[in-house]
C-alpha cells in the first residue's frame, strides 16, 4: 500500500506560518503587490476574450440579411462542428479518436477515484488536481461529441471513406455553389449533405476546455518536476506511482489527443488559463483568509518578504505556458 500512498503527510506538508486569519497578515505592501499581479493578468485575459468572444457575437447580432450572415458565418468560422471528432489524418476512421478518448477518460477517472480513496476529498486542495479533474472532463466530452461523430460519420456514409468532408478540411471552406451558378444549377446532393456546419456550443466548451488544459498541464507539470520535487527530494520526500502517473499521463494523453484531433488553436482563448489560474490563487486567499491552515505551494505564502517575486515568477511561468500554445 506505500507504494500509491508514498510517505506520510507530515513529511510533505510544508510547516504551518504566520497565522492567516489576522488583518495584519493581508494588510501589507506584500499582498497589495501580488494583488496587483493578479489584477493585471486578469485585466489582459479578460481584454482578450472580451474583444474576441464579444466582436464575434456583435457580429451575429447586426443587422445584415440573414442568410448573407449565415453563410459568412458558416465561411469563416473559427470551428466547424466535424472538427471536434474528425482525426487530422485521412483515412483514419473516428472510431479509433474515441477509442483513445475513452481509454484516456477511464485511467484518468481510476485514478482521480484512488486519489480520492487515499488521501480524501482535500486533494483539491492543490492545483494539480483541479488540472486533473478538468482534463478528465475533457476527455468525458471529448469520449461524447466523437460518439455523436460516429454515428454522423455512419449515417452519413455508411462506414466508407470521408471524402467531401476530408476535402473541405484542408481548403477551410464549406461547399458552396460557384459563383454565377443559379438556385436552378445542378448541385450534387452530396455535397449538400457535406456543409459543414460551424461549431455549436458544447463544441466551442471543448475547444475552450483544450486549450485552457494544454496551459494549465503545462504549467503544473513544470512547476512540480523542476521546482517542487528538488526541494522535497531535499526533505526525504518519496515519490509513489500514483503521484508519478497523476504528474505525467495528464501531458501523455493531452498530447496524445492533440496530435491526433482536428482542432484549431485561436489565440485569444489562451486567456481561459489565465483565468482559471486566477480563480485558484483567489480560491487559496479566500480559504486562507477564512481559516488557518498551511499553504499547498511555498510560493503562495504571503508572509516572506520575497512573496511577491515568487508569485510572479509563477504568473510569468503561466504567461510563458500561454505563449508556448
Amino acid at each position: 500500500m506505500s507504494f500509491i500512498t508514498g510517505s506520510p503527510k507530515d513529511t510533505w506538508q510544508p510547516v504551518m506560518t504566520d497565522n492567516t486569519t489576522l488583518s495584519g497578515y493581508w494588510l501589507n505592501w506584500r499582498f497589495f503587490l501580488c494583488a496587483t499581479w493578479v489584477l493585471v493578468l486578469t485585466t489582459a485575459a479578460s481584454i482578450l476574450i472580451w474583444k474576441n468572444e464579444g466582436r464575434r457575437k456583435v457580429e451575429r447580432d447586426s443587422g445584415e440579411i440573414k442568410q448573407e450572415a449565415e453563410a459568412k458565418a458558416k465561411a469563416e468560422a473559427s470551428l466547424y462542428d466535424d472538427e471536434t471528432w474528425r482525426p487530422c489524418l485521412k483515412g483514419i476512421h473516428p472510431a479509433w479518436l474515441l477509442v483513445f478518448r475513452l481509454f484516456a477518460f477511464f485511467v484518468l477517472s481510476v485514478l482521480l477515484a484512488i486519489a480520492v480513496l487515499v488521501d480524501g476529498g482535500s486533494i483539491f486542495y492543490y492545483y494539480t488536481q483541479w488540472t486533473f479533474t478538468s482534463v478528465t472532463i475533457y476527455f468525458g466530452l471529448g469520449s461524447l461529441l466523437s460518439m455523436r461523430g460516429c454515428y454522423q460519420y455512419h449515417k452519413r456514409f455508411g462506414g466508407d471513406k470521408v471524402d467531401n468532408v476530408e476535402a473541405d478540411a484542408e481548403q477551410g471552406c464549406c461547399v458552396t455553389s460557384a459563383p454565377g451558378q443559379g438556385s436552378n444549377s445542378s448541385t450534387n446532393p452530396r455535397e449538400i449533405l457535406d456543409v459543414r456546419q460551424p461549431a455549436g456550443k458544447w463544441a466551442l466548451i471543448f475547444q475552450i476546455f483544450f486549450q485552457m488544459n494544454a496551459g494549465a498541464v503545462m504549467l503544473t507539470d513544470f512547476v512540480f518536476w523542476f521546482i517542487l520535487v528538488p526541494f522535497l527530494e531535499i526533505k526525504d520526500y518519496h515519490l509513489n506511482a500514483l503521484i508519478i502517473s497523476m504528474h505525467s499521463l495528464n501531458a501523455v494523453f493531452l498530447l496524445g489527443d492533440t496530435a491526433l484531433n482536428s482542432l484549431r488553436f485561436p489565440w485569444f482563448r489562451i486567456a481561459y488559463f489565465f483565468i482559471w489560474t486566477v480563480v485558484y490563487v483567489l480560491f487559496q486567499w479566500i480559504v486562507h483568509a477564512t481559516f488557518r491552515l498551511w499553504w499547498p505551494y511555498p510560493f503562495l505564502d504571503l508572509s516572506s518578504p520575497y512573496a511577491p517575486l515568487c508569485l510572479g515568477d509563477v504568473l510569468y511561468l503561466t504567461l510563458e505556458a500561454g505563449d508556448r500554445l
